[in-house]
């Protein structure tokens, strides 16, 4: 870690105002069946997150359906359909709290045609928890969801291998699951993966360590989820403030008032920085960092924040801040991995709306590269057609330079969406290389 880098991450852990300190977000995926759902249900119950009146309704729902046990998946299938069918379709939030943490959680489906409801369910995700039957053992889901998961570089990975008690929680066949998933993790970009043996339907590993399963002595799952470490998941290292809005009371009080408000997309700014203003490569110093009317002396990465500067310059919605000593890339021409999230194919020549951060601007499909065989990690040249739920590789030229890093380095700056011109759904979800 070079010295700046050093320092943000020491100002970061004295600023207790940190989203990320006390806020997680964590998906899960998995196969149909897996127990998702019932593990959801499982933790929000074992730690006393869920309400009498909707423990009541769950109850009820549970007898009336001839169930000898309290289904606990009600709670995130939501849907009539997802109760009929007992499956998950659409992606399901839930909120809870622990002494710890405070948590979302998106529950997201795990038939291959809502790979478009993973991807929405994951995109701001700390953690996956990803869940292996423990009959079966890795399968092309795991494989499906795992390379999602890095994908969208989610930083921190769980493989939940449940239903230990359909195996008489053996532990080789635990060992055999871990060793058949590290095996094929090698192929992706996944640097921090966990694995735990659990029974989300009785509650084992989930919330209280479980005695039926005593060679097992690491964590358990809400404890794993309540220490892992993520407040440095986001970009310290490189400072992005792309401009939201441009604040000029036009009082008398504050006759000559100019401000650039927006949230802080990667790294740190101080009182006195040099900065340079893109695309316009103007240099100027800040002048004063606002948060909720106090005067800070420094900000960091998500704080929403209103910034001035010394010299009067022409900034507009959708120009980005940075240091002189640290730029991002400026261009037209962009290679980005899309998935593709419309019934309506994505066609090559094809002209669509990009809204990159808070800048909106139009563009042309250039070429289609290649389209990926997720299920075997294979990348297919000869294949163009990208439809709903395919995830490719494309080439776009914008009408205007976007201000970007790669998406590997900073997942807000290096991350768009597609519009369809014409209907204004957005169809595409975007990762820019």
């Amino acid at each position: 870690m070079n010295e700046d880098a050093k320092m943000n991450s020491e100002l970061i852990d004295k600023q207790s105002g940190y989203l990320n300190m006390e806020l997680l977000r964590f998906t899960t995926a998995g196969s149909v069946d897996d127990g998702k759902s019932t593990l959801i249900g499982r933790l929000l119950y074992d730690s006393k997150a869920i309400f009498e009146d909707q423990l009541e309704a769950i109850e009820e729902a549970s007898n009336r359906r001839g169930e000898e046990h309290l289904n606990l998946a009600l709670l995130t299938d939501g849907l009539r359909a997802e109760r009929e069918q007992g499956i998950t379709i659409d992606v399901a939030y839930r909120y809870f709290a622990t002494p710890k943490r405070k948590f979302i959680i998106a529950d997201t489906p795990g038939h291959i045609q809502y790979t478009r409801n993973m991807v929405t369910g994951a995109s701001t995700a700390n953690v996956a928890l990803i869940l292996v039957d423990a009959r079966l053992g890795v399968i092309e889901q795991t494989h499906r969801h795992a390379y999602i998961a890095s994908l969208l570089r989610i930083p921190h990975l769980i493989l939940c291998v449940n239903k230990m008690d359909l195996v008489d929680f053996n532990q080789d066949v635990f060992e055999k699951i871990k060793f058949q998933f590290h095996e094929f993790s090698k192929k992706l970009e996944i640097s921090d993966v966990c694995f735990i043996p659990i029974s989300a339907k009785n509650g084992d590993n989930v919330v209280g360590k479980s005695n039926k399963m005593p060679w097992y002595n690491d964590e358990t799952l809400i404890s794993l989820l309540e220490n892992i470490p993520i407040e440095k998941d986001e970009d310290i290292n490189d400072a992005r403030f792309p401009v939201q809005y441009i604040i000029r009371p036009q009082s008398d009080e504050y006759h000559d008032y100019r401000g650039y408000a927006g949230r802080i997309a990667g790294g740190v700014f101080k009182k006195g920085d040099n900065v340079l203003v893109l695309p316009s490569v103007i240099k100027t110093t800040i002048n004063s960092i606002e948060l909720n009317g106090k005067q800070l002396e420094s900000a960091f990465v998500l704080q929403s924040v209103n910034i001035t500067l010394t010299d009067d310059i022409d900034i507009s919605r959708g120009d980005m801040i940075v240091k002189e000593n640290n730029q991002p890339q400026m261009n037209q021409n962009i290679e980005l991995m899309v998935c593709w999230l419309n019934e309506k194919p994505l066609i090559s020549g094809g002209k669509y709306w990009v809204k990159h951060n808070t800048k909106d601007v139009r563009c042309v499909i250039t070429d289609i590269v290649f389209k990926m065989d997720i299920n075997n990690i294979e990348k297919n040249i000869e294949d163009k057609h990208i439809g709903l739920n395919d995830i490719a590789k494309i080439k776009i030229k914008t009408s205007k330079p976007l201000i970007f890093d790669p998406y590997t380095r900073n997942r807000i700056t290096g991350s768009l969406i597609l519009i369809d011109e014409n209907t204004n759904e957005t169809v595409g979800a975007g990762m820019i290389l």
